[in-house]
């Protein structure tokens, strides 16, 4: 069971890495205190995780079909990439547990803002997309990696899906920073 939650947890941080839920400020504060509201169990934080990273992935998508960016265009390959690497290792991980991952607030609620962001994305073009998508991956990742060590992985119980956790937290802080320099050179 602890492992399942670890897994839920790392994908909802992946998700929240890659679909900022907007990139200012004052947006991300607001993700942060309803995934710290009440002590997520391991089979929400894998639904989390999950989540996360598959919001990321979808983003990443529409960045790939819309930027004429290469620099863009290859941090988003490179959220596809390791995002779905993550996700198809936390299924296993599950899987392995014997967990079923359990839809939540934080969930529903990331998945939401994901939907207002990729509709946001979806309307823009040029210079004006490029600078969304990426100011949006850091301020997701900001969120997403401020809740793997804040919340997800202080509250998880199963040591495996800690650890998964821990691994995530470190590529998704990576993919943090690179969207700041990203981010830097888009101004």
């Amino acid at each position: 069971m602890l492992k399942i939650k670890s897994l839920v947890l790392l994908s909802a941080l992946s998700v929240m890495a890659s679909f900022a839920i907007d990139a200012s400020a004052a947006d991300a504060p607001a993700a942060a205190p309803a995934a710290a509201a009440a002590k997520p169990t391991d089979a929400q934080i894998a639904h989390i995780a999950y989540t996360a990273g598959d919001i990321d992935i979808k983003a990443a998508e529409i960045a790939l079909q819309k930027t004429k960016n290469a620099d863009v265009k290859a941090f988003a390959e490179t959220m596809v990439r390791d995002h779905k690497a993550v996700n198809d290792q936390a299924l296993a991980l599950v899987k392995k547990l014997g967990v079923t991952p359990e839809d939540n607030d934080t969930s529903k609620a990331l998945s939401k803002q994901a939907e207002d962001e990729r509709a946001k994305l979806s309307s823009l073009d040029g210079d004006a997309f490029d600078k969304e998508y990426v100011n949006n991956e850091v301020a997701y990742h900001q969120t997403v990696n401020g809740a793997l060590e804040k919340t997800l992985i202080p509250s998880a119980t199963n040591a495996e899906l800690k650890e998964f956790l821990g691994t995530g937290l470190k590529l998704f802080t990576g993919h943090e920073e690179h969207a700041k320099k990203l981010a830097a050179g888009l101004k």
